[in-house]
């Protein structure tokens, strides 16, 4: 019964003779991911055509995208130069942890955001006042602190379980299904917390979202004409699409049950959200926002 210490990583050790091949792959689109968030932050930062409620919260979101690619892919790139990679007990469930508050902080944004494209095309005549600067501030900073207490009772229950056999788990992070098989205990109330958690932090605000552009889209169809129609739509297009790759991922991982056959398939939707989501997102946001590609331009020049 004596607790394991450390945990080992099996990433992607199947793969043999291409982990330098997706090494190079990853490591590369890190580092541009890493870049398209710092341009659009520095972009949003400085000009001051940008200093609008929608960029103050872009700039916000892509804060947030670097603490959590920067939370995965470290430990995920170095999963591919070995066989196996070995973290304290303690540092597998820091990276849970702040793993999981992003990811419920990214779903508390998402909602705020899809509210903001709400009051602005269903009530643009209250939009400046309920939309202010301290309302931004305060919506911002409650999706924060909403975010970062979300998963902390899912933490202490899960990490305070027995572990005391294998400590191997197959997959590139501490994900949550594949550290909840390591316990030689039952894990019924961890199992069940989850399932509260995730509906409370992910469900939610995804019901929020939801509403949010079923009233947007009702408002835009009623538009009498063709140019305003397109119009309203550009302007919450970019945030549809990113809300649509999120949770699309997100809810095939974490919402549907998939035994130990599709652990290959859950590794590579895990990818999707990880990795290739957060790279789509500052691509997304500049190529379809012509305010964010002219900022770009002067800053350019």
């Amino acid at each position: 019964m004596t607790q394991i210490s450390e945990i080992i990583l099996l990433g992607f050790g199947d793969l043999h003779g291409l982990q330098f091949f997706l090494f190079g792959l990853f490591l590369a689109i890190y580092v541009m991911t890493l870049m398209g968030n710092v341009v659009i932050l520095t972009v949003v930062s400085a000009d001051h055509s940008l200093h609008m409620p929608m960029y103050f919260f872009l700039g916000h979101f892509s804060f947030l995208e670097i603490g959590y690619i920067t939370t995965i892919e470290p430990i995920m790139l170095r999963t591919l130069l070995s066989t196996h990679v070995s973290i304290s007990f303690q540092a597998c469930a820091c990276q849970f942890y702040f793993f999981a508050a992003l990811v419920a902080t990214e779903c508390f944004f998402l909602a705020v955001m899809s509210y903001d494209r709400y009051i602005a095309i269903c009530n643009p005549l209250h939009y400046t006042s309920l939309m202010d600067y301290w309302g931004c501030l305060r919506l911002a900073g409650a999706s924060w602190l909403a975010g970062f207490l979300a998963p902390i009772l899912l933490v202490v229950l899960v990490f305070r379980l027995p572990f005391c056999s294998a400590n191997e788990i197959d997959h590139f992070f501490c994900d949550l299904k594949p550290i909840m098989k390591l316990a030689c205990t039952d894990t019924r109330v961890a199992e069940m917390t989850s399932f509260l958690c995730t509906t409370l932090f992910a469900l939610g605000p995804f019901l929020l979202t939801l509403a949010s552009y079923t009233h947007i889209i009702s408002t835009i169809l009623r538009i009498p004409s063709a140019t305003g129609k397109q119009r309203a739509f550009s302007t919450c297009s970019s945030h549809l699409t990113v809300v649509s790759l999120y949770y699309g991922t997100l809810g095939i991982v974490y919402g549907f049950p998939l035994g130990p056959q599709y652990k290959d398939i859950l590794k590579l939707l895990s990818l999707l959200y990880t990795v290739l989501t957060p790279a789509l997102n500052p691509i997304i946001y500049t190529l379809r926002n012509k305010d964010v590609k002219e900022a770009l331009r002067k800053w350019v020049q």
